[in-house]
């Protein structure tokens, strides 16, 4: 790495500037209406997808809580109907702009020829019966397919249905989209005949795709690490290093550093750290466990002091924090969890248990974030 003096930070304005990378530190950072759903998707890269439905599913909740006037028909909508986000892999299912789409080709390209190459737990036979029974028919959804046939499951989520199986390799091969999601019914059409294309985007060159990610984890991460970046994607941090040390040669990235951060390097590009972020207010979020704010466990650690574990996978007498709880941050600091459930027939947020996680002030904070929770229960339940 070139050897220049690194930028120091304090803890405290490392975490703003991943609050504003985020757009956590202001209102209505991307206006309202369905076009604030397309900006959001954009500026953070992509929004994961997950069925969990205790509360909220998870997608929906990382919008509301950047878009205050967010309804779930705006996502319908980019998706289905303006067609500017798609459904595909991030570090886990995620909807991505449409955009960005031949950054994810070459692995579509992969996964495509596994297909063919009968790599597969489906033959590549059904694969292409079930894109026929598409191209032909138009979209259509597994409960549009009856085979008849069940077979063991090799995994928790796995499918019983041969049919299914084949849907998903076409899917994650490109030659099907996702045109429509219903909770997790999804409904899939050919790719080409979704987007109105005559043959598919080309795949970007790995370089390319290498700063294209460096360029989306600057964008909505502010201050990155190589763990950062490629999270969930160790093979690509040889190219990413490389990447980084380009642009430290062209002045265009600066080394930070700040109490806490350990042995992991971090850089940011020097406008960011020239920025004058004005004082933060005690803006109070309910954020999803799949926030990108809290997914990477040890960034969130670095940055704010805590640890959190997503819960629901343990046996009930090893949780601390409840089946499913949800951080609490108040201005730049986690200061409690809640476990919460929708009740759906009572129509009612219910918190099933409540955690400090800073001491002080907790009277006035309970009432924000009570204030906090009675916003989040309307959106929950407005149908």
């Amino acid at each position: 790495m070139p050897t220049r003096k690194s930028v120091a930070l304090t803890p405290a304005q490392a975490c703003r500037f991943w609050l504003r990378a985020q757009r956590l530190d202001e209102n209505a950072p991307f206006g309202d209406g369905p076009a604030a759903t397309q900006a959001a998707i954009e500026h953070l890269g992509y929004v994961q997808i997950d069925t969990i439905n205790v509360i909220e599913r998870c997608h929906h909740h990382i919008l509301f809580t950047r878009i205050p006037g967010y309804r779930r028909e705006h996502l319908h909508r980019a998706q289905s109907i303006d067609k500017t986000v798609f459904e595909y892999l991030a570090h886990a299912l995620a909807y991505i702009p449409t955009g960005d789409m031949r950054f994810y080709a070459a692995e579509m390209k992969e996964r495509w020829k596994r297909v063919t190459d009968g790599l597969t737990s489906v033959s590549p036979k059904e694969v292409r019966k079930v894109i026929a029974r598409v191209k032909k028919h138009g979209a259509l959804s597994l409960r549009d397919i009856d085979d008849g046939e069940q077979v063991e499951k090799d995994h928790a989520w796995a499918s019983r249905k041969p049919a299914e199986r084949a849907l998903r390799l076409a899917f994650y091969g490109g030659a099907l989209a996702v045109s429509r999601r219903t909770g997790i019914l999804k409904t899939y059409e050919l790719t080409n005949r979704h987007f109105g294309w005559d043959r598919p985007p080309k795949p970007a060159p790995e370089k390319e795709t290498l700063n294209h990610l460096l360029d989306r984890a600057l964008r909505s991460q502010g201050l990155v690490s190589l763990d950062s970046i490629c999270h969930l994607d160790a093979s690509r941090k040889p190219g990413m290093r490389r990447a980084i040390e380009a642009r430290m040669r062209r002045s265009e990235l600066v080394k930070v550093a700040f109490d806490g951060m350990g042995k992991h390097e971090h850089w940011a590009r020097p406008e960011t750290l020239a920025q004058d972020l004005a004082p933060l207010e005690d803006r109070v979020h309910i954020l999803s466990p799949f926030d990108p704010l809290i997914i990477q466990r040890k960034r969130l650690a670095t940055f704010f002091g805590y640890n959190h574990v997503f819960e629901a996978y343990l046996p009930k007498p090893k949780r601390k924090f409840g089946y499913f709880a949800l951080p609490v941050l108040i201005g730049d600091r986690i200061v409690a969890v809640v476990d919460l459930k929708t009740d759906r027939a009572q129509q009612k947020l219910l918190v099933q248990q409540w955690t400090w996680i800073e001491k002080g002030s907790q009277r006035a904070r309970k009432k924000q974030i009570e204030e906090a929770l009675h916003r989040f229960e309307q959106f929950q339940l407005a149908r």
